[in-house]
């Protein structure tokens, strides 16, 4: 198992598990104020990615283009003007039809 750190294409550190757990703190700080996403390997095998808050929620929230058609389609459905109780009504009937594992 290797306990150095190395940068990889894309400026992407690259870790061993036991040596990620030991300089935490630092590789924090590297990910937040550097922009450098963090791949920590176990025997070798990559397990797990370290992002910043600011990476993860480009990574996770829907580009405006998207949200732009959905609201076009809830516009077109008449859906846009339905009130959160009236949602939460067919959400509650969705999951009571749903088979219970």
């Amino acid at each position: 198992m290797s306990t150095t750190t190395t940068t990889g294409k894309y400026g992407t550190i690259v870790v061993s598990a036991l040596h990620a757990r030991a300089i935490f703190g630092k590789l924090r700080r590297r990910v937040d104020d550097e922009g450098q996403s963090l791949i920590i390997k176990m025997r070798g095998s990559p397990k797990a990615v370290m992002l910043s808050i600011r990476d993860y929620v480009k990574l996770a929230a829907p580009e405006p283009e998207v949200v732009r058609v959905i609201g076009e389609e809830s516009e077109r459905n008449g859906t846009s003007k339905m009130s959160w109780r009236e949602i939460d009504q067919i959400i509650t009937a969705s999951r009571s039809q749903k088979p219970k594992r």
